[in-house]
């Protein structure tokens, strides 16, 4: 039987809105983390069957298939081709599955899913203008309700009765996992060094604050409900710029090639949920795919689960059950940032390494995405 495996996974640091990585195209972005998956593994970038790349805001810099562009960009043989994907913050996750279903089906031999977002160039909601995305199908149906990410967060904290201190005590353990694995260095084995023109060479995550406090963060305005709401800068995911990939082959022809597999992919699905509220879709996404793999919570010894906002993985925890210890024990996308199309592929290479670095058999990784939808995959370290 085929299978899909993974046997190298590479991303840049993530750069804040307007820091080290804005500067950088993000092809240029992209072609970086492809250079070091060749590089780290050996393998010649002429037996790649395709790229596979996540990006949202495809507008600007980021449009006219921006995996075709980077393949070009890294100087990469013209007969490699690429696609680009958007089910939207799980886009290179999602990029991950098409390449494993690639791989079982015997469409492809050896692939690479991943993806990038520079915020800092293509602003979010920038490929929108001034366009309404929903039709009247929609409007009818959801009375006419324009759909918030923001608010949505909102709608979870009330649902699930959480209270500003515990977003922000939950924001501030991000941030302390994170520095601890900075310090560790922890990230060190997953991250390519990105050089910039003037020779400048960023190797660290930009996002990681030390020292904050509740009463520090208890200052912050909140954004999305002035009067009464809870969800403020410092309990949300960051606006970033990254790119992140991963090689992918079969066992058999990992074995061809001379190549060790560090995981499989166990299990992937993709679940919807209520497209208002939108962040809630990790939990039955989570459910479904401990369904499919017939494993139980516990059997699962690590959980990236995307911090979007400080309720969404707060909310999966409640309703799942799984060791808190377990979640995001690097730091999430509140401390490292959340480059959107990239950022499947950054918390999946993040949770591989994970995995080999500590011998945990199993981990799943799950997000939520725009439109009321995520994909959770199950990976078994080999």
């Amino acid at each position: 039987m085929r299978d899909a495996v993974i046997v190298e996974a590479v991303r840049t640091p993530v750069g804040k809105r307007n820091g080290a990585l804005s500067g950088v195209h993000p092809a240029d972005l992209s072609a970086g983390v492809l250079t070091s998956l060749a590089a780290r593994s050996g393998v010649d970038p002429a037996v790649v069957d395709d790229v596979v790349w996540g990006c949202v805001t495809q507008s600007g810099e980021q449009t006219f298939d921006i995996a075709r562009t980077a393949v070009l960009s890294a100087g990469w043989p013209e007969t490699v081709p690429g696609v680009t994907v958007d089910r939207q913050c799980g886009s290179s996750q999602q990029s991950v599955h098409f390449v494993a279903a690639g791989l079982i089906a015997g469409q492809y031999d050896v692939a690479i899913a991943g993806g990038v977002e520079s915020m800092s160039r293509a602003p979010m909601g920038s490929s929108l203008g001034d366009a309404r995305p929903y039709g009247t199908g929609f409007d009818t149906r959801y009375g006419g309700v324009f759909p918030n990410q923001g608010i949505g967060a909102e709608m979870i904290v009330d649902k699930w009765g959480m209270s500003r201190a515990q977003l922000d005590e939950f924001a501030l353990s991000s941030h302390a996992k994170a520095a601890a694995a900075q310090d560790g260095g922890h990230f060190d084995g997953q991250i390519g060094p990105v050089t910039l023109l003037d020779g400048t060479v960023v190797e660290q995550d930009e996002g990681i604050r030390r020292g904050g406090t509740v009463d520090g963060l208890a200052t912050l305005r909140t954004v999305f409900r002035p009067e009464g709401g809870r969800i403020t800068a410092g309990n949300s995911s960051q606006i970033s710029d990254g790119a992140a990939a991963l090689l992918m082959t079969t066992s058999q022809k990992a074995a061809e090639l001379g190549l060790t597999p560090l995981a499989r992919v166990h299990t992937a699905v993709v679940a919807g949920a209520d497209p208002i509220v939108m962040l809630t879709a990790p939990i039955p996404a989570t459910a479904k795919a401990l369904q499919r793999s017939g494993l139980s919570i516990n059997e699962i010894g690590a959980f990236e689960v995307n911090e979007a906002f400080a309720p969404v993985p707060l909310a999966w925890l409640a309703e799942l059950g799984a060791d808190p210890k377990a979640l995001n024990p690097l730091g999430g996308a509140i401390a490292l940032g959340h480059p959107l199309g990239g950022s499947g592929a950054r918390l999946m290479t993040t949770l591989v390494h994970h995995m080999r670095d500590n011998g945990i058999r199993y981990g799943l990784q799950t997000m939520c995405e725009g439109g009321g939808q995520a994909n959770a995959t199950i990976l078994e370290l080999l």
